[in-house]
């Protein structure tokens, strides 16, 4: 079904519980947070798609976004133990987390378009203005959500 491997279907399934998990902490906190339920579920499901995509992988890319959450992810949650003052280490923690969920999103749509409808994708072409509309809209909500986090946390100085 949709052309997955069984090892791709074990990254799929393991990956996905990060987005209801990110999508939570973004709606009720304005980012991840490393050390709540849903960060835990966050970091275990986001480490697991991380890896299981090295396998899988098919696309230099694939590698390099791998590589880039797993370095993001690593660093999100290990800021608060940074040598550093812990407002700039929220700073570091919050930007890092939100790039690896945009990290997330950029091939789970990709995936999505070119693989559903099964046998009819939505996409066959990654030069297709669907495809390059929504990734570019995941950009642009990179952008602004970061922008939204930064002028929150500014505002919660002392």
């Amino acid at each position: 079904m949709f052309g997955i491997t069984p090892p791709g279907w074990v990254h799929t399934v393991g990956s996905l519980p990060a987005i209801p998990a990110a999508l939570y902490m973004f709606a009720r906190h304005g980012r991840i947070v490393p050390r709540s339920p849903a960060g835990a579920v966050y970091f275990a499901s986001m480490l697991l798609g991380s890896v299981t995509v090295l396998p899988i992988a098919h696309q230099p890319a694939s590698y390099a976004i791998a590589g880039a959450t797993l370095l993001l992810l690593l660093l999100g949650y290990g800021a608060a133990g940074l040598p550093m003052p812990e407002r700039v280490k929220t700073y570091v923690e919050t930007i890092a987390l939100s790039i690896t969920a945009f990290l997330l999103m950029v091939p789970s749509v990709s995936e999505t378009l070119r693989r559903v409808p099964d046998g009819h994708p939505l996409v066959t072409d990654l030069k297709s203005p669907l495809f390059l509309g929504a990734q570019g809209a995941l950009f642009v909500l990179l952008l602004i959500g970061l922008a939204a986090q930064v002028i929150a946390l500014r505002r919660q100085r002392p």
